[in-house]
């Protein structure tokens, strides 16, 4: 999905004449999209050639992705939302630890966190910091103060909640999605929503349209041995949010939780960013975008991206140099009908 935002490429170039200097105009034309490439199970794949990859719009034609390659070292804005309502409170007492943890190989200094914690309120005890060891531990012990004050316990008389979480996501999501670099919400969470304005639909549109990808984490007993991750083909909104806006919801236990946010952080650094020219006649409003993988039965889910319409008055400019409609993309018939409930 796309509608109104950013995307750079190169369109024109003005060439000086009489010995001027030479000067390069430099346009939007270019989309690139994050991407989420795991076996049919899950499971980690080896490298994929770039030349497999195809998008469709509209259920359009297929056509080949223009450039592919590892998100890798990409600057992620990164907002971690705790929620201590339900099955996410068994994973406090260990998840200050664990998200320090992350700092300084999963995620570096070029990386900005956001700590933001669900309880009587919505709460953010740090915003689109440098992820460094010491201020995460001390970003995600205040955003639990209130909580560990009250010994892990329920909300109680003195502490009704008044936010709920799909309004929370949508908060946090329009925060993030003004930040440079590869933005992704972590929401650990059982995933029950119990009040909230906005619906899980309207949550997933506008993550889409943000290009803001979520990932869940959510709480599952102990069992030894094993990392775990969610049963192919589990429903929930709360699944449907995270892979509709390019993320994927896994689980842990107490034990497993440092390991699974490590987990969570080699997925986004091997996402693909697939790349492709902006349609050549592209229309304002919600589009669909699928992207497949030639001779591949993979998992698949690819974030959602706003894009700049063209600007008539460069497009009418005779110096600009016009895109070649037959390398860009072509729509199909098919449309986004369902409005956000």
């Amino acid at each position: 999905m796309w509608g109104v935002g950013l995307a750079v490429g190169l369109c024109g170039v003005l060439l000086a004449q009489d010995g001027a200097t030479p000067t390069l105009h430099v346009y939007e034309n270019t989309i690139q999209i994050p991407v989420l490439v795991l076996g049919a199970n899950r499971e980690p794949t080896a490298p994929i050639a770039g030349s497999r990859f195809r998008v469709s719009l509209d259920d359009g034609p297929k056509f080949r992705a223009t450039h592919v390659r590892l998100e890798g070292d990409d600057p992620i804005s990164l907002a971690i939302l705790l929620d201590v309502g339900g099955s996410g409170k068994e994973l406090m007492p260990k998840i200050g630890e664990a998200i320090a943890g992350l700092a300084p190989l999963s995620l570096t200094l070029r990386d900005h966190v956001s700590i933001y914690a669900l309880d009587c309120a919505l709460i953010r005890s740090s915003d689109d910091v440098p992820a460094e060891q010491g201020k995460l531990k001390r970003a995600v012990d205040a955003a639990l103060q209130s909580w560990t004050n009250r010994g892990g316990g329920k909300h109680g008389a003195g502490c009704r909640q008044t936010v709920h979480l799909w309004d929370a996501l949508t908060y946090v999501t329009y925060v993030l999605h003004g930040l440079p670099g590869r933005r992704v919400i972590l929401v650990v969470s059982e995933g029950n929503d119990k009040g909230s304005k906005h619906s899980w639909n309207a949550l997933r549109t506008y993550a889409q349209a943000s290009g803001v990808a979520i990932f869940g984490l959510s709480y599952v007993p102990e069992e030894p041995g094993r990392l775990h991750f969610l049963d192919v083909g589990y429903e929930s909104p709360f699944n449907s949010v995270c892979e509709l806006s390019g993320g994927m919801l896994l689980t842990a236990s107490r034990r497993t939780v440092g390991a699974v946010l490590k987990r969570f952080t080699t997925l986004l650094r091997e996402r693909y960013i697939v790349e492709f020219p902006r349609p050549y006649h592209s229309t304002a409003g919600e589009h669909g975008l699928v992207v497949t993988i030639d001779k591949s039965d993979a998992f698949i889910r690819s974030a959602g991206i706003a894009v700049p319409m063209a600007d008539p008055a460069v497009l009418a400019d005779p110096m600009t140099v016009p895109a070649d409609p037959s390398r860009t993309p072509e729509y199909g018939k098919r449309r986004i009908l369902t409005a956000p409930q």
